[in-house]
């Protein structure tokens, strides 16, 4: 699919991707597009136990900045920030793809999930993209565009997404007052909902083979969404024909949520 786009529209941008797990990572994709795009990359690894698996990508990108990102740990996200503007001055776009809840909070029912784990899932899930947001302020000094990852569980009930539904509804409702605060500066904040993809993260979800199954069959499309097209989607949003795009949720499901 990528080889055969020859666009070159994000040429001399500057961007950072944060969530990148393995090849299979949905912020594996948006980077390919972002590179393939003409971006120059800073992409982040979460841990030691992380970094093999996210180097050889990152070296496929020739990123020039690469950094451990755990959003838990205190100045890892302000050090990332500190490099971009060490190294380049400015950032263009930034995509946050990362989300977590305890397993017990997430395979149990809404109403029981602990106060801990709620608390863990809003950290990590919704507060670290405004955190990212804030840090991204100064340096998008000519406007600039934000992505965070989202779902279909935010707007309606999906069984077994549980207590990520809340905290992704959270999420979506940051990107809107995010939008607001920060248009008038030329930046602009999208919430992207893609249907679900067999991800690492994902696969924490029970029965989420049933759930894939269910959206090809019901999905117009007929067919499940790929990394890529998530990704070829939100270079196109970043790019200066997108300039008055923001403070939505933007689909990539095959036209799922129409019926789902």
């Amino acid at each position: 699919m990528f080889e055969k786009l020859k666009l070159r529209t994000l040429e001399g941008k500057k961007g950072l991707v944060i969530g990148i797990a393995n090849d299979k990572s949905i912020a594996w994709g948006c980077a390919k597009a972002f590179r393939l795009y003409g971006a120059e990359l800073a992409t982040t690894y979460l841990n030691d136990k992380a970094k093999p698996h996210v180097e050889p990508l990152a070296r496929e990108l020739e990123c020039p900045i690469f950094m451990p990102l755990n959003v838990e740990v205190e100045g890892q996200m302000e050090a990332v920030f500190d490099a971009i503007r060490q190294k380049w001055g400015r950032l263009d776009f930034a995509l946050h793809s990362i989300a977590f809840a305890p397993r017990d909070d997430l395979h149990g029912r809404v109403v029981d999930c602990s106060r801990a784990g709620f608390l863990k899932a809003m950290d990590v899930s919704c507060y670290s993209f405004l955190q990212m947001a804030r840090l991204a302020e100064s340096l998008m000094k000519d406007g600039g565009t934000l992505f965070t990852m989202s779902y279909y569980g935010a707007e309606r009930v999906v069984e077994n997404y549980n207590v990520m539904g809340p905290v992704k509804a959270a999420l979506e409702a940051t990107v809107r007052y995010v939008a607001a605060e920060l248009g008038p500066k030329g930046i602009r904040v999208h919430a992207i909902s893609p249907g679900p993809i067999a991800t690492r993260a994902a696969s924490g979800i029970a029965e989420f083979d049933e759930l894939l199954e269910r959206v090809a069959a019901k999905a117009p499309a007929h067919r499940l969404v790929t990394i890529e097209e998530v990704g070829i989607a939100c270079a196109g949003l970043a790019t200066d024909g997108a300039k008055l795009i923001t403070g939505d949720r933007l689909y990539i499901d095959g036209g799922y949520h129409l019926i789902g």
